[in-house]
Order: C-alpha cells, then structure tokens, then sequence
C-alpha cells in the first residue's frame, strides 16, 4: 500500500470545494479504488465552522466548569471556551481535569475537538457538523470530475485510554464500510475468532496522519493507493452505544446530559 500526500492545497476558505482543489493537484496519483483521507481541519474551514470565543455568552454551568479545572492543574481555563465545548456537545463525561465529551455526531474526544491551532482570523476551529455527509460530498465531487469510485474518509487526531500520545482516526466516511469483521474465520491452528472487528478507516487515518504530520505539516489530504478491503464482511458501526460501551455506563452517575 503506497499513501502520497495531496501538495500545494492552499489555506481553506468558507466555500472552498475541497473536491474540486484535490482534483485539480492529485492528477494520476488518485485512481479508481484509492482512499482519499481528508483532514478534518480544512473540511471545517471549507464549511465555515469557525467562530470566536466572544461568540458564546457565558452560562453558570461554564463558570462552574472552568473554574474548576483551574482549581486542579493551576491553569486558568477561559469560561468562554467551556461555553463552546458544552454547545457542542451532547454529553459531558468528564468535567475535571479536562472535558471528554459525546459531539453530536456521536464522536467521543476531548474539548468536543474544538481546536485552537492553523485558524487565521479567529479564535477556534469546530468540527465539521456532519462529517460523514462533508465525506459523501467530497466522493461525489471527486466523481462528478472524473474520479469515480474513490472513497473518502475524514480524520482528526485524539487521544487514547491508558496510552500517552495522539493518533489519527476517522470521524466520517464514505465508499467503505467502516469495519472489518472476522469472527467466524479461523486463525493458523483453526480456532474460530469470535471477537475481532477490525476499525479500518480508524487504521487508514492513523496511517495517513503518519504522512500528514502535525501542527505546521500543512498536507491535510492523503491518497492511499493499492490498498484492497477485501471480501470480508463489513459494518458501518463505529461509535459504541451507550449501552453497550462499558465505560461509559461507569460514568453515567455523574454526566451532564445536554437536555438537562
């Protein structure tokens, strides 16, 4: 599997077409049954999610928040920030030391991934709405200019449990399934596997974030060539449910909920 980044994509604008810039720069690199990962970042520019801190009128919930968080690391935590995390998020399931919170699309990260990092002219940078929707029209614009069959995955880096370090991971997709399942084969000495579901486009971003770099890399599109899915069966399931995410349902007696 070979992974090429997209060069010389500018700085995104509200409006841009992010399919029509990869288009025009990824030339024969981009093929029938490539991947096209899309780094969240340009794909919230591109839609216009970016706002200022000023944007969110500070409730006592967010007061309550931030000053807490000051209490225990000794860094002051601005309000305003806590008001855009609650506002985009539907479930706090940590409030201290920092936020974890469920988006609305049901992606579990810190801060809601607001970001604060590469947003000329404003304060912070949301994540895309509908991320899979922003990857299904990305496919469809690529194909409209003649790259038919390529699928899309947008990424954002986050951090893990029991692990130091972010990694790359898929936030939405379109033209593949999500995962990889092999329970019901068998390993080299015949047992059957009962457990294993393989997160593919989780594996594509981490790959992919390996060749886009961070912070000032500014390659935030990755074209991953000679990659199969294989016949396997797949699942678009990626986000647990609160009933069945064991974490979660440990957390569940001291959660805000967005509708309280």
């Amino acid at each position: 599997m070979e992974l090429t980044p997209v060069a010389d994509l500018p700085e995104i604008r509200p409006g841009d077409d992010i399919a029509d810039l990869v288009a025009d720069r990824a030339g024969d690199t981009l093929a029938e049954g490539d991947v096209l990962t899309v780094a969240s970042t340009i794909v919230s520019k591109a839609e216009g999610r970016t706002a200022d801190l000023d944007d969110y009128p500070v409730s006592g919930r967010a007061h309550e928040l931030a000053d807490r968080i000051g209490d225990l690391t000794g860094e002051e935590k601005d309000p305003r920030f806590a008001q855009a995390v609650l506002e985009e998020s539907t479930e706090l399931l940590i409030d201290a030391p920092f936020l974890l919170t469920e988006t609305r699309f049901g992606h579990i990260c810190v801060n809601a991934g607001i970001d604060r990092s590469n947003v000329p002219d404003h304060d912070l940078l949301l994540l895309p709405k509908r991320p899979t929707e922003s990857a299904e029209r990305i496919r469809s614009g690529l194909a409209d200019r003649g790259y038919e069959n390529v699928a899309v995955v947008v990424t954002d880096t986050c951090g893990r449990p029991f692990r130091h370090g972010q990694r790359g991971v898929a936030i939405g997709w379109d033209g593949l399934p999500a995962s990889r399942d092999w329970r019901g084969e068998r390993d080299r000495d015949g047992r059957e596997l009962g457990v294993t579901v393989q997160s593919v486009v989780d594996e594509l971003a981490a790959a992919a974030n390996l060749v886009t770099g961070e912070g000032a890399g500014g390659t935030p599109a990755v074209v991953v060539s000679d990659w199969a899915f294989g016949d396997l069966d797949g699942s678009d399931e990626l986000f647990r449910s609160v009933e069945d995410d064991l974490i979660r349902q440990a957390l569940r007696g001291w959660k805000w909920r967005a509708d309280e």
